[in-house]
């Protein structure tokens, strides 16, 4: 009996090994898209920087100037004149708010969201307003105190995870002056409820201003907005007033403090530090003016020379330095926001995102002792167990959305911090399922999203990629050496995966060991619009398609959906010379045309970028045998 008890035992802890091995991959694969994702989103900031910088004395009805005038939006009206003409209608069946708001709102609006109700637009604009006025009055950076009686709690990353929020509350309590809570940045984004949670988070900041405490993340950006979902939730649950919303968003993003200390020792921000982060210019600086870090401040030389005018023209508007920050406070508030701690000394460009640097322990070691600080807590990356702690202890990273990037991924985590104790880390993960699943369905369900998603980036550089194999296929056999075939998939998609390990899932290899490399792209394919387009042109609209969506919404004021085929000839023409891209200028604009349908000159931007789309073989062999099966 003992020996087989052990040898069980022995087999459980290889098996619990592989799998963990098998998340791990997974978790990789996720993460490493996330960030080259983020890469590409902060790739951006040089176009608009380019923009800035070649068109500000355009013509005033050129469509590089409507673009330019789009991103600087005016400032918003205060008590938005549209909310006295909104009218909540007897048949509405959602929470009604009571100003001035009380705990019994908090209260009222978590039930109102478990049961799928909508706030009215009234009651949002009306939350968004009394937020600002409340955020007005805050500093940059928040100082907070502990008491012997008391604890903190300290949430990171929710996503628009309402879920995970309302189980934060069932364990922890809802916010209150016995209970404070620091929400650590990245309310927004990537969930389906992003609205319902910032709700509830601003109610509770209106009621309990001195006891809960909102951190601004690198989502709580109009332009991040635009690419990771919250632009469109907020579209699509309120058409009519939508754009009065997102305006009113992008003027409460500014206002959020950057950061929060707790008893002088603490040290709270969203993303992590530089060797040169300054919390003396980060306390001074002006945090209104930081309206997108998609948005670089603009050159000094761009400005007119007028000794009496400091003012940049904009076809009626216009901007001037003493509306945006200097470089130097930029780069501070970008570091806090976008940084990542690392193993390596030193502080390095954190190439990966694309955005602040990357820092070890020597940086947060000398950071901390600068400002007699003795702890950095953070967010930003999601982590299998909902926290990590690193630098020899002097770092905490808190994540606190559950199946991040899948149903089983990762647990969800928050802190727990009081006075003269040490840290407490309570985990959680949300669930819809009645019954446990196995963890081997749970690593598969992991791996098989994962796998799925990195094939549609392998798609979109096909193209590149037969061009790297063959440069190894002297013999033109169709074949090359693993080891050949993983240094060109990490040359050219740049992911830094583990290439020879995920081999087995992306390609066959024959009984030699040497990979056909065409099966790479075996299982998927980009659909396209037109059939004889050239397919190197279909995979460059595929695989800059979110950028080009972001570009196109930010023409796109009124929300419509549409622009004119000028103004998309026009920032195609800058897009695709600022990018360097190859592509056949007419053979793009057969495709914008077909998307013009009555001919009126006017194209459905998302109808157009939605029309690139890839398409799973085996998914639609699948689909295609089960109808085959139920018309038996």
């Amino acid at each position: 009996m003992l020996r087989a008890a052990v040898i069980i035992q022995k087999w459980y802890r290889a098996y619990s090994t592989r799998m963990k091995t098998r998340q791990r991959y997974a978790l990789t694969i996720f993460q490493s898209l996330e960030y080259a994702d983020e890469q590409d989103q902060m790739q951006l900031s040089k176009f608009f920087a380019f923009m800035f910088e070649n068109f500000t004395k355009a013509p005033e009805k050129d469509p590089e100037l409507v673009f330019i005038r789009n991103l600087q939006h005016k400032e918003h009206k205060d008590k938005v004149d549209s909310m006295k003409v909104i009218e909540v209608p007897d048949s509405y069946d959602g929470p009604r708010l009571t100003f001035p708001l009380a705990f019994i709102d908090i209260d009222l609006l978590i039930e109102a969201f478990k049961k799928q109700k909508i706030l009215h637009a009234h009651y949002v604009l009306a939350v968004l307003f009394e937020a600002k006025k409340v955020l007005k009055q805050m500093p940059n950076i928040s100082h907070i105190k502990t008491s012997p009686s008391s604890e903190i709690t300290i949430c990171g990353d929710v996503h628009g995870k309402l879920d995970d929020l309302l189980l934060i509350f069932h364990k922890n309590g809802l916010p209150s002056r016995d209970n404070p809570y620091v929400f650590n940045g990245d309310f927004v984004d990537r969930g389906r409820n992003s609205i319902e949670v910032l709700m509830i988070l601003l109610v509770a900041l209106i009621v309990y201003p001195d006891d809960l405490h909102l951190n601004r993340g690198n989502h709580e950006d109009f332009l991040m907005n635009m690419r990771y979902g919250f632009t469109k939730e907020i579209i699509q649950k309120y058409q009519v007033y939508g754009a009065e919303i997102l305006k009113m968003l992008e003027e409460l993003y500014t206002l959020l403090p950057v950061a929060t200390i707790i008893d002088n020792e603490i040290l709270i921000v969203h993303g992590g530090l530089s060797e040169s982060t300054d919390l003396n210019l980060l306390h001074r600086l002006e945090r209104h003016k930081v309206k997108s870090v998609l948005m670089p401040p603009i050159p000094d030389e761009d400005f007119t020379s007028d000794p009496c005018s400091t003012e940049l023209r904009k076809g009626g508007s216009s901007i001037t330095l003493d509306d945006q920050l200097l470089q130097q406070e930029w780069d501070q508030v970008i570091n806090i926001l976008w940084s990542d701690p690392k193993g390596k000394r030193g502080c390095y460009p954190n190439i990966s995102r694309g955005a602040g640097c990357c820092f070890g322990a020597d940086v947060t070691t000398n950071i901390l002792k600068k400002y007699n600080l003795k702890l950095l807590i953070r967010s930003h990356q999601c982590k299998p167990e909902g926290y990590e702690i690193c630098h020899d202890g002097k770092v905490i990273t808190i994540f606190s959305a559950s199946n991040y990037y899948e149903e089983g991924s990762n647990r969800g985590a928050y802190i727990k911090v009081g006075h003269k104790v040490a840290p407490r880390f309570i985990q959680y993960q949300v669930t819809k399922s009645t019954c446990p699943t196995r963890l081997c369905q749970r690593v598969n369900t992991i791996e098989c999203s994962a796998i799925r998603i990195l094939k549609e980036k392998i798609i979109a550089r096909k193209t590149d990629l037969i061009h790297a194999f063959e440069l190894h296929d002297y013999k033109k056999t169709g074949r090359v050496s693993l080891n050949q075939w993983a240094i060109s998939m990490e040359r050219v998609l740049e992911l830094n995966l583990p290439w020879r390990s995920l081999s087995a899932h992306l390609v066959h290899a024959d009984r030699d060991g040497n990979i056909d490399y065409m099966s790479s792209f075996q299982d998927v394919e980009i659909h396209k619009l037109v059939e004889e387009a050239h397919s190197s042109l279909i995979e460059t609209l595929y695989r800059y398609r979110s950028d080009l969506h972001i570009i196109f919404n930010v023409i796109d004021t009124d929300q419509s959906g549409m622009i004119s085929m000028d103004e998309f000839r026009a920032m195609w023409k800058h897009f695709k010379a600022h990018y360097k891209l190859e592509v056949n200028d007419s053979e793009v604009d057969k495709l914008a045309s077909k998307m013009d349908l009555n001919k009126d000159g006017k194209i459905d931007f998302n109808e157009f970028l939605k029309a690139f789309h890839v398409v799973h073989k085996f998914d639609t062999m699948h689909k295609s045998e089960n109808k085959g099966a139920s018309q038996q």
